[in-house]
C-alpha cells in the first residue's frame, strides 16, 4: 500500500507524464486486447507455443495502424487526469482507424503468411482495447480527484446545477492543485434534490441546507453565474449563510457569462455588499444608442463625478467625434483625463476646468464646438451641506443648470439630457428642492420651444433615480471605512430606507432615457426593491468578518427623510418601451414664470440670507416642506398664514 501511495503521489506531483509513456502505455493496451480477443475466440483455449507467437506477431503488425489513429487523433497529447468525454471520442476514433486499417491488411496480405485474424476476433479485440483505453484514463481521473478531496482544502459548495454550476465542478475537479474540495451542490429544482452531479450529492435550496454546509464544515459557496439574479432574491438564504461565516464567491457585477465559453472558478470574487443587493437585470439597446452618438460632438457637465465620469467612459466606446468634458474638481479631472489618453487616444477630448456658473465661459465653449447633445450631471449633492449652504445650491445648480440650458438652445443643441434625482420629489430638503427647480425650468423652456415663444431645436429630457452604489460620499464607502477602523457603523435611524442602483446600470438608463426622448420628459427609472439602511450596515459587517463592530444611531439629519420617493402625490407616470423607465406626468410651469421665479431666486440668494434664500425656494416648489431642518420654522409659518388667509375669506 505504501509503495501505491508513494507512486500516486509522485505521478500527480508532476505536470504531466511524458507524450511517449501515454503512447506505450495505450500500445501495450492494443497488443493485450489482442491476444485477449483472440483467447475469447478459440473459446477459451490459451495459445502455446508456435501459435502464440504467430498471433503475437500478427498484431504487432496490426499496431502500426492504430498508432497512426492514435496520431490522427493525438491521443497522447492530453493530461490523463484532465480527460473529459472528448478525450474518450479521440479514443474511439484512434481505435476505430486502427480497425479498419488491420482488416484492410488482413485481406490483402497473401494467405498463410500471417494468422487468419478474422474479422470477429478484431472487433473483439478492438471492443477490449477502447475499453481498457477508457479505464486507463478515467482511473486515473479518479484516483486523482480522489486524492485531492483528502486534501486540506476548504470545502465549498456550489449553488447551481445546470451549465454554470457544473461548469464550476469541473474547473475545479481539474485543477492540478485543487483550492477547493466540493462537498455539495444547492439547487432550486426539486427534480434535481438528493441525486448526484459527478459523485456529488444535490441539496435543496433551503435554509436547512445552511445547517448541511456547517456540519461539512463548508468554507463558502459559488454561486453560478446564470443563477446570480435569483441568488441575491434568496435574501433569506443569503442572511443565513453570511450570518454562518460562510463566504460567497460570485461573478463581478461588471462581467457577464454567455453561458457558452469555458467557466473557471477563478473568475469568482468574493462579494462585496454590492453583489447582494437584489436588482433585476438591466439591459438596454447600446446599439441603437451608439447609432445616434456616434460621430457626434458630445458635452458632459460634472464629467469627474460618480455618474460623470462613467457617462464618460460609455459614451466613448461609440466612437463620438469631439468630446467637452467640463468640471471644477481639478485631480478628479485629470484622472478622467488620463483615462481618455490611455484607452480612447484617437477620440479629441476637451477637458475643461471651470464652473458651470461662469456663463462667460461657458458661452464661449459652447460657440467653438456647438455640441449635438449635453448631458448635465454637474450638481452639488449632499444633503447635509447644502442645508448649510442654500444660495451655492441655488447658484450652482439651480443658476448653473440654467446657464448651460440657456446655451444649448442658443447653439442648436440636438438634446439636453439632465440628471435629476428621486430627492426632487415631495422635497424635505434645500438640495432636492434645487434640483426641482432644475426640473421646472428645463420642461418650461422645452415647452416654450415647442408653442414657438423661445427661437430653438432643442429637446429637454430629464432623468430621476436615486442612490447609486459606490458614489463619491454614499453609504457604502462611508461604511466600509468605518468597519476598517473597528466601528462604530453610524446610521441615522433603524428604519431608514434608500433604493440603490449600479453607477453603470443608472448611466445606461440615462443614455436610454436621453435617446428615447422627444422632449419635455422626466424620465422615472425602476430603481427596484428598497433596502433598510441598518440592515445593509449589518449585512456588510458580518461580510467583513469582523469581530465587535457595532451599529450607531445617529438620528435624522438635516433634511433627511426616512424613505425616498420617485413621484409626486399628485403625479403619475405612463410606461415606455422599456420596463424600467416611466414617463411622470407632473405638475408644468409657463416658461415665463419658470424664468421669473429663477431670476427672483438667484437675486435673493446673493445676499447670502439663508431663511429668506429657503423662503423664496419654497414659494416656487409649494411641497417642499423641510424636515429635521432649522428651515421648519417656514412651514409653521406659512401654514399660519394660510389658516389667516382662510379665516379672512369666512
Amino acid at each position: 500500500m505504501g509503495i501505491i501511495q508513494r507512486v500516486t503521489t509522485w505521478y500527480f506531483s508532476k505536470n504531466a507524464l511524458p507524450y511517449w509513456c501515454v503512447l506505450l502505455l495505450d500500445c501495450a493496451i492494443i497488443v493485450f486486447s489482442g491476444m485477449l480477443g483472440t483467447y475469447f475466440v478459440q473459446g477459451g483455449t490459451p495459445l502455446q507455443g508456435d501459435g502464440f507467437w504467430r498471433h503475437l506477431l500478427a498484431i504487432t503488425c496490426a499496431l502500426p495502424f492504430f498508432i497512426i489513429g492514435m496520431r490522427v487523433f493525438r491521443t497522447y497529447s492530453g493530461v490523463l487526469r484532465y480527460s473529459s468525454f472528448v478525450d474518450l471520442a479521440r479514443v474511439a476514433g484512434a481505435v476505430a482507424i486502427g480497425l479498419v486499417c488491420s482488416l484492410i491488411l488482413d485481406l490483402l496480405l497473401p494467405k498463410g503468411l500471417l494468422p487468419d485474424l478474422r474479422i470477429k476476433s478484431m472487433l473483439i479485440s478492438s471492443a477490449i482495447a477502447l475499453i481498457l483505453m477508457w479505464a486507463e484514463r478515467i482511473i486515473v481521473k479518479s484516483v486523482f480527484v480522489t486524492l485531492h478531496r483528502i486534501d486540506n482544502a476548504p470545502h465549498i459548495y456550489i449553488y447551481g446545477v445546470r451549465e454554470g454550476g457544473i461548469g464550476l465542478a469541473k474547473s475545479i475537479l481539474n485543477e492540478n492543485q485543487s483550492q477547493y474540495s466540493i462537498k455539495g451542490f444547492i439547487s432550486g429544482d426539486n427534480e434535481m434534490v438528493g441525486k448526484y452531479l459527478l459523485g456529488i450529492k444535490v441539496y435543496a435550496a433551503t435554509l436547512d441546507v445552511v445547517k448541511q454546509m456547517e456540519a461539512d464544515a463548508v468554507r463558502a459557496v459559488l454561486v453560478s453565474p446564470l443563477l446570480s439574479e435569483s441568488f441575491r432574491e434568496r435574501q433569506d438564504l443569503v442572511d443565513a449563510i453570511t450570518d454562518a461565516g460562510i463566504r460567497i464567491m460570485m461573478m463581478p457585477t461588471a462581467q457577464k457569462w454567455d453561458g457558452k465559453s469555458q467557466l473557471s472558478y477563478s473568475q469568482l470574487q468574493e462579494v462585496e455588499i454590492e453583489d447582494l443587493l437584489p436588482r433585476d437585470e438591466i439591459s438596454v439597446d447600446m446599439q441603437a444608442i451608439g447609432e445616434l452618438l456616434a460621430n457626434r460632438v458630445i458635452l458632459i457637465t460634472g464629467a469627474a463625478g460618480s455618474i460623470g465620469s462613467e457617462m464618460v467612459r460609455q459614451i466613448a466606446q461609440f466612437n463620438p467625434k469631439h468630446l467637452i468634458l467640463i468640471d471644477s474638481a481639478e485631480t478628479p479631472m485629470h484622472d478622467v483625463r488620463l483615462y481618455m489618453k490611455n484607452n480612447f487616444p484617437d477620440i479629441q477630448c476637451d477637458t475643461i476646468v471651470s464652473s458651470i456658473t461662469h456663463q462667460s465661459h461657458m458661452d464661449s465653449i459652447f460657440a467653438k464646438n456647438r455640441p449635438d447633445y449635453v448631458f448635465h450631471a454637474a450638481a452639488y449633492k449632499h444633503v447635509p451641506m447644502m442645508e448649510d449652504n442654500p444660495s451655492e445650491a441655488v447658484f450652482n445648480n439651480v443658476f448653473g443648470t440654467r446657464v448651460i440650458a440657456d446655451m444649448a438652445v442658443k447653439y442648436g443643441t440636438k438634446k439636453f439630457v439632465m440628471i435629476s434625482t428621486d430627492k426632487a420629489v415631495n422635497p424635505t430638503n434645500v438640495m432636492g428642492c434645487s434640483k426641482r427647480i432644475c426640473e421646472i425650468y428645463c420642461q418650461a423652456l422645452n415647452n416654450a420651444i415647442v408653442e414657438g415663444k423661445v427661437e430653438g431645436v432643442t429637446q429637454f429630457v430629464t432623468t430621476r433615480f436615486g442612490n447609486v452604489l459606490g458614489s463619491n460620499g454614499s453609504v457604502i464607502p462611508l461604511f466600509r471605512e468605518q468597519i476598517k477602523k473597528g466601528g462604530p457603523v453610524t446610521v441615522t435611524h433603524p428604519d431608514i430606507i434608500r433604493f440603490f442602483m449600479l453607477i453603470p446600470e443608472a448611466c445606461k438608463l440615462v443614455l436610454e432615457a436621453g435617446t428615447m426622448g422627444k422632449g419635455g420628459e422626466i424620465f422615472v427609472f425602476d430603481m427596484g426593491k428598497p433596502v433598510r439602511i441598518a440592515d445593509l450596515a449589518k449585512r456588510m459587517i458580518k461580510l467583513s468578518g469582523a469581530k465587535n463592530v457595532e451599529v450607531q444611531f445617529t438620528g435624522l439629519r438635516d433634511g433627511e427623510k426616512l424613505y425616498e420617493e420617485v413621484l409626486n402625490d399628485a403625479e403619475t407616470t405612463k410606461p415606455t418601451v422599456h420596463k424600467k423607465i416611466m414617463v411622470a406626468s407632473v405638475r408644468e410651469y409657463a416658461y415665463e414664470e419658470a424664468l421669473a421665479n429663477e431670476t427672483r431666486l438667484y437675486e435673493v440668494s446673493r445676499k447670502y440670507d439663508d431663511m429668506e434664500t429657503v423662503r423664496i425656494m419654497k414659494e416656487i416648489v409649494p411641497e417642499f416642506k423641510s424636515r429635521q431642518s432649522k428651515y421648519e420654522v417656514l412651514d409653521v409659518e406659512s401654514a399660519e398664514k394660510e389658516e389667516k388667509e382662510k379665516s379672512k375669506e369666512k
